[in-house]
């Protein structure tokens, strides 16, 4: 336990165990699409971000979630939570970001170099084209990335300053 450790799933978290996460600083992977396919329950995620526990995004691995498409994932995060609690205001869009980002980096210890568009931090990025079909009218943007949109909208990716897909094309293959 501690800051360099990531746990996945952690579907059936008692306040005990809860409040050691939050005591050692222990990462959590949260895995939704992961967690329904299998019906293994339901991470406490609500939960775990009240006690200031870091809550990172998972895909988890093939036999488990079929497509490793963050964006479908971080729709399901906002989704299930508000389901279960009953509550639409538990785990807005702001925060599935941030647990798809900035989250992701700090569980991994990269957070120096990525996780956030920061002077300074390895310019990785991904471009998503928020005026198709289904993403209109954009009124809030992060809405609209974690509700609706999915990897088919991705544009265009950047990894550290260096384009690999532009506008659709994969660059980086003859």
């Amino acid at each position: 336990m501690g800051p360099d450790v990531v746990l996945v799933h952690m579907v059936w978290l008692d306040d005990d165990d809860i409040r050691i996460l939050a005591e050692t600083g222990t990462n959590v992977s949260h895995n939704p699409s992961s967690n329904s396919k299998l019906a293994s329950g339901v991470c406490p995620v609500p939960r775990l971000l009240a006690a200031g526990v870091n809550v990172a995004l998972g895909c988890d691995g093939g036999p488990s979630n079929n497509t490793y498409d963050l964006l479908a994932e971080m729709k399901l995060a906002a989704l299930v939570h508000k389901a279960v609690s009953l509550d639409p205001t538990v785990v807005p869009a702001e925060t599935v970001l941030e647990m798809a980002t900035i989250n992701g980096a700090r569980a991994l210890r990269w957070d120096h170099e990525i996780g956030s568009l920061e002077v300074g931090k390895k310019a990785d990025l991904v471009v998503v084209d928020l005026g198709r079909s289904g993403l209109a009218p954009g009124l809030n943007p992060v809405s609209a990335l974690v509700y609706s949109a999915t990897g088919a909208d991705v544009d265009s990716v950047m990894v550290d300053g260096r384009w690999l897909v532009r506008h659709g094309h994969l660059l980086t293959i003859d």
